[in-house]
């Protein structure tokens, strides 16, 4: 539920603290005095786009803190966000500069509008005095079916999809099978002539490295010769050099302490140039010119080179490109493979359909019970005989929402038909539904929010109606907390919790504050909702109303 809401430098509020309660709580006070204001801060601190025009005149940002209970189903995307509550109280934050720039905040953590608006469908419900028009939106109304329902969407949507796009892919295929025969015949001349060469990764280097050893075969095998002529041929060599120096010192080094470990490197040089000399005869027995492996070298790499020019592209891309080329082609054959698509398509409708019929069973066992608690509710909002219906009207194609459209039907008193709501003229009437469909659809959803707010969504009712929708609205407070925005005397007197909002004028500025009143107080303010605060006739009609608010449990 809601606890705490904190407002600062936000329209016409300086500073404004308030902490709520749980059950039914009401908001009343003049016309202009702010009521609106409070809904509108806690909508902000709930995602809503934010506007510098918001900023108190003269301040440089508003800021807005609400406090709730943190309810479980947050929890667990609260913790992947890094957003975890500290004991179970969650607290959203926004701040609005005089720039327009906007901040937000969840328990602490730096947060977009966008998460404040996930975070808000889990906490707070809000409806609105026009509430009614959504009820005339084709969308809004199966919204409304499928949370009494309890229908996931989702899965309908995705093989919804997973058909339009399966079916998609059947009917290019259709409509432009001689494209693609052209396309995969291009295709598959390109990937011929790269096959006739069958590169291999890292093959080009390869033959980059071995030409380079042919075609400088003299030279190397020169070099190696040379070498190991240096190292033990005739005449000076080094090993020769080595074991004349050796046996000297062999001779002399008992004499001195210093001369066994320069003895001990030059015997270790000496090994091992034996390994190097042995190293370079074994080069030179296994070395030999190819004149003919260097010409097959030099016409590979011609055709590696000159089919690379022609594709324009490095002769290392070869092999990557093959491969590439040969999955395309294995896409243009799935895409022409008329019987595999339509087998495909087919299956994606098969699961469509049982995805829609799941969602369609579940939406034909709500309608009916959500059209009885709503008729019901309407007999005690003043429309007595009154019939509201759920119809589900099955739909020709497949839809995203699945095998039927939702229409919200009416008859606002006994003996006339029911006709669509849309169709239905009374804006009277369509409040007093609007409200019996909050309130029924309230109660039969135990997973909703735990906060509801009614934005004087009782407008244009009164008298016997205005007690009966304060007795709803109290009994909801059993199951939820309550917040009514309200101008009716006979709600707010059936309220466990009563704000008034009052501007005060000091210092040439204008501010809205909120009390809780009790007692001679809240007589005094619901004596003024009357009409008549002056007049003891008034504030005896009030005790009155109070008293039996008090008293009232259910409607």
């Amino acid at each position: 539920m809601l606890r705490r809401l904190s407002i600062r430098d936000f329209v016409i509020v300086t500073s404004l603290e308030l902490e709520f309660h749980r059950g039914f709580s009401v908001l009343t006070g003049e016309t202009g005095a702010g009521k609106s204001i409070l809904i509108d801060a806690l909508q902000l601190a709930l995602g809503q786009r934010a506007d510098a025009l918001v900023v108190r005149e003269g301040a440089t940002r508003a800021d807005i803190s609400a406090e709730f209970d943190c309810p479980h189903t947050l929890q667990p995307w609260l913790a992947e966000a890094g957003l975890e509550p500290e004991d179970e109280v969650l607290l959203l934050r926004r701040s609005i500069d005089a720039g327009g720039k906007s901040r937000a905040w969840i328990n602490g953590h730096s947060a977009t509008a966008a998460q404040l608006k996930q975070v808000a469908d889990h906490v707070l419900d809000i409806h609105g005095q026009h509430a009614w028009q959504s009820l005339t939106r084709p969308a809004s109304v199966r919204a409304l079916i499928d949370a009494v329902a309890g229908v996931d969407t989702r899965a309908v949507q995705a093989a919804w999809q997973a058909w339009r796009h399966a079916r998609e892919a059947l009917e290019k295929a259709r409509t432009q099978a001689d494209a693609l025969a052209r396309e995969r015949e291009g295709l598959a001349w390109q990937i011929g002539e790269l096959r006739k060469l069958s590169p291999v990764e890292g093959q080009w280097r390869e033959l980059c490295d071995e030409h380079a050893r042919l075609s400088n075969g003299h030279s190397l095998i020169e070099a190696a010769q040379a070498s190991a002529q240096a190292l033990e041929g005739d005449g000076d060599s080094v090993l020769r050099g080595l074991h004349a120096a050796l046996q000297h010192l062999h001779q002399v080094q008992r004499h001195d302490a210093r001369l066994p470990p320069i003895a001990d490197t030059l015997e270790q040089a000496q090994s091992l140039i034996e390994d190097a000399t042995h190293s370079l005869r074994s080069y030179l027995g296994r070395t030999e010119l190819d004149p003919s492996r260097l010409q097959e070298l030099d016409e590979r790499m011609s055709a590696w080179m000159g089919l690379a020019r022609r594709l324009r592209r490095q002769p290392e891309e070869l092999p990557a490109l093959l491969l590439q080329w040969e999955q395309e082609l294995q896409h243009l054959d799935q895409s022409i493979d008329l019987e595999s698509l339509q087998a495909r398509c087919e299956a994606a409708l098969a699961g469509y359909e049982r995805a829609a019929e799941s969602a369609s069973q579940a939406r034909g066992r709500a309608a009916p019970r959500l059209a009885q608690q709503v008729s019901q509710a309407m007999q005690q909002l003043g429309m007595a005989g009154g019939r509201f219906e759920v119809a589900l009207l099955p739909e020709p194609d497949p839809q995203s929402w699945g095998r039927e459209s939702v229409e919200l039907r009416v008859a606002g008193h006994e003996g006339s038909e029911p006709r669509p709501l849309a169709k239905v003229a009374s804006g009277g009437e369509l409040s007093r539904l609007a409200l019996a469909i909050a309130v029924t659809t309230a109660q039969d959803d135990p997973q909703g929010a735990a906060t509801l707010i009614f934005d004087e969504i009782d407008a244009g009712v009164g008298g016997s109606v205005a007690d009966t929708v304060g007795r709803l609205m109290k009994q909801l407070g059993g199951q939820r907390q309550v917040l009514s925005v309200t101008h009716l005397a006979q709600v707010a007197s059936c309220a466990d919790h009563h704000f008034v909002v009052s501007k005060l004028a000091q210092g040439g500025q204008t501010s809205s504050r909120v009390l809780l009143v009790d007692g001679e107080a809240r007589v005094g303010e619901l004596a003024r909702m009357l009409g008549g605060e002056r007049l003891s006739t008034s504030v005896a009609h009030a005790q009155s109303l109070l008293e039996h608010g008090r008293s009232s449990t259910t409607p």
